[in-house]
Formats: structure tokens, C-alpha cells, sequence
């Protein structure tokens, strides 16, 4: 009996106790930041501001983010939304690194022409919390685009501004 004892309640005591709180992980997260690009065939810069949801259907293993990016330069305007597949690795409490492949759909106005193309986009992203509550931080994402459109455009690019976790 005195084993059946000690074998409860060390099965009792193995889990958390009710008074401990769960920490759980944002339901999504909201990108909000500004970036830049380089065309690798016209070697002109472009300017601008993106946002992004990301959204985690299967935990360390899926991430998905669906973005939209301006970007401006003299005589161009360019908008993109895209949707990445990501693998997340967790390096510490505080910082993730993802690295996202999908496709993207860009809409170009240059010198009063417009031009409609979709890409691919191959991106890492290194995300950095204040907390390991993972309320708010800051990313870094690199990318490179291949515009499958007019002239098969290669582009590289970076964006980073704050993270916020959405409950």
C-alpha cells in the first residue's frame, strides 16, 4: 500500500501544479517594419515599408507568413504580396531563426508602364524577443526574388522593424 502511496503521488507531483501559469506562445505575429531592395539586372535601389502576419499551423515544424511590401524609387512604384512556407528553429528563449520559400505577386508601375508578375521568394529570418513571453522584438529578414515576368528580374532585399505578438 505504502508504494501505491508513494507511486501516486509521485505521478501527482511530476505535472504542474494549478497555480502555475502556462506560457504560451502568440496565436500570430505582426511584422511591421521597413525594407529595401537591389535589382541584380538594373542595379537600381528601391525604398519602402512592409507588413506581415505570421501564423504557426504546426508547432516547429510550419510557419506561415502572408506579407504586403511597397517599395519606391525615382519614376517606380512597386507592391508585392507573398506567402512564405517557413521552418522555424528556436536558438534560445529569446531568438528564432526561420528560413521561408513561396511564391509572391508583384505589381509594377515604372515610367507610367504597368506590369503585373509572379515570382518566387527565398528568405531567412532572424527574430529577436524582448521577453521569452514573446510580446515584442525585432527581426532582420534578407531575401531574394525571381520575377518570372518581362526580363526575368533577380532582386535582393532586407526588411526589419518590430515584432508583436497577437494572443
Amino acid at each position: 500500500m505504502r508504494a501505491v502511496i508513494v507511486i501516486a503521488f509521485a505521478f501527482i507531483c511530476s505535472g504542474q501544479s494549478l497555480a502555475q501559469s502556462v506560457e504560451k506562445e502568440p496565436a500570430a505575429v505582426l511584422e511591421l517594419g521597413g525594407a529595401t531592395g537591389r535589382s541584380l539586372r538594373e542595379g537600381q535601389s528601391s525604398y519602402g515599408s512592409t507588413v506581415t502576419l505570421e501564423l504557426t499551423p504546426i508547432e516547429n515544424r510550419l510557419e506561415l507568413e502572408a506579407g504586403v511590401t511597397t517599395l519606391f524609387r525615382r519614376h517606380s512604384t512597386e507592391w508585392s504580396v507573398d506567402l512564405l512556407f517557413k521552418k522555424p528553429w528556436t536558438l534560445s528563449d529569446k531568438k528564432e531563426f526561420m528560413f521561408g520559400i513561396g511564391p509572391e505577386w508583384i505589381h509594377a508601375n515604372a515610367y507610367g508602364k504597368k506590369m503585373h508578375s509572379v515570382g518566387v521568394e527565398v528568405a531567412p529570418d532572424f527574430m529577436f524577443w524582448s521577453s521569452r513571453k514573446h510580446r515584442f522584438g525585432w527581426y532582420l529578414e534578407p531575401a531574394y526574388e525571381y520575377k518570372f515576368g518581362p526580363g526575368h528580374e533577380h532582386s535582393v532585399g532586407i526588411s526589419g522593424g518590430l515584432l508583436i505578438g497577437i494572443l
